[in-house]
């Protein structure tokens, strides 16, 4: 019987992550009716049509609304899982969720995970990572720990390409979602990639840095992504002169000598 109990609280945790994809307005897996009716979601029109662009009760271009499912990041990685939604599952070793605070009042958006973030299955942890740490942790001030940092996309694109544009659709929702659970104070996202997925495709990375905009009514501040200060790191002006505008905004001391 202990056997059985399990197994029916396993198939009540699918049926409620499959209630959460519909609610993100992605598209269901294809189940019967009967095997729906078995997991007890079925009078939740999993199957019904959906009109084309339609989405489920949180709107993109609206205040997001707490209530809204999944409740929590690691709800939401759970509903990713193994994901297979666009072409990059067949590289990746790992999906590279995100990490660090929950409650965080600064988001760093990336691009997408490079080779040493798909070996660990953790953004940032390679040599432009080290160096995002170096600007928290020693420009900012913060523990690494106290922000949260993420990507565009969740899977390492073939030789560190930009990813296109289906695989930036395709991990999109969970972006947003990652963003409405936290709620920041602010947003800085690093490189045109990912500037360009929060602002709009005509976003000019090297005209537009360094200057505010909104996401979904939480304050922006685009600047380079840490691998291009490795090439350029005469740029690493510019980019404190942002972080330094992030700075104020939350209220943090700036040291006068950067």
């Amino acid at each position: 019987m202990k056997v059985e109990a399990e197994i029916r609280e396993i198939f009540g945790h699918l049926g409620k992550l499959i209630v959460a994809h519909r609610e993100m307005g992605l598209e269901p897996p294809p189940l019967s009716d009967e095997t729906l009716n078995y997991l007890g979601v079925a009078e939740s029109g999993i199957n019904a049509p959906r009109a084309k662009g339609a989405k489920g009760p949180y709107s993109p271009g609206g205040t997001p609304d707490r209530g809204d499912q999944p409740d929590s990041l690691e709800v939401l990685r759970a509903s990713i899982g193994e994901c297979r939604r666009c072409k990059l599952h067949g590289n990746r070793t790992r999906v590279v969720f995100g990490e660090g605070s929950p409650q965080a009042e600064l988001v760093f958006v990336g691009e997408g995970p490079g080779q040493e973030e798909d070996l660990a299955g953790r953004p940032f942890v390679g040599e432009a990572g080290r160096l995002l740490t170096k600007i928290i942790e020693n420009g900012i001030r913060l523990a690494r720990k106290e922000v949260y940092i993420c990507n565009v996309v969740k899977c390492r694109p073939p030789g560190n390409r930009d990813p296109e544009r289906d695989e930036i659709e395709a991990c999109t929702p969970f972006l947003e979602k990652q963003l409405h659970i936290i709620g920041p104070r602010v947003i800085c996202s690093l490189g045109r990639v990912a500037a360009q997925c929060l602002i709009g495709p005509e976003f000019k990375i090297t005209k537009e840095r360094g200057t505010w905009h909104t996401y979904k009514e939480i304050p922006l501040m685009p600047t380079y992504h840490p691998a291009y200060l490795l090439r350029y790191p005469s740029a690493k002006r510019q980019v404190w002169e942002d972080i330094q505008k992030v700075m104020v905004h939350l209220d943090l001391e700036v040291k006068k000598n950067g």
